[in-house]
């Protein structure tokens, strides 16, 4: 299996086992080899870990996991404005995640949106 692009409610579920979303977010994070998590998402996913003052722990579990962290590139930036003028209900961060596998040539997106199933072909929904 390619890459693996994950959004940050997947991670934000692997990280909390009490989300609805945290066993199925594990399962499908098992099967994959490879892992990416955009800049973006990684902001995203941080804010709760930095609130509770765990945001240490958090880092390292996702360096344990070699979840390689991808920055935002012109190309990712211009296509996900590209997506936006084309969706008016997509958000930025969801653009950047989406943008990112697609220049990525990820294999797979991994969220829990059920939204992003009309966006992409590559989603695969994380579901409870």
């Amino acid at each position: 299996m390619g890459l693996t692009i994950l959004d940050a409610s997947v991670v934000i579920a692997l990280l909390d086992r009490d989300d609805a979303l945290h066993h199925a977010s594990v399962a499908a994070v098992l099967r994959a080899d490879g892992l990416g998590l955009p800049a973006s998402a990684l902001t995203e996913s941080m804010v709760a870990p930095h609130r509770r003052g765990v945001a240490r722990e958090m880092r390292s579990l996702l360096d344990d996991m070699a979840v390689s962290i991808e920055p935002l590139t012109e190309s990712m930036a211009d296509r996900a404005a590209s997506m936006r003028a084309r969706e008016a209900s997509m958000r930025l961060g969801d653009a950047l995640v989406l943008a990112t596998a697609e220049i990525l040539g990820a294999e797979r997106i991994l969220t829990g949106d059920r939204r992003w199933l009309r966006w992409s072909e590559l989603v695969e929904l994380v579901e409870a």
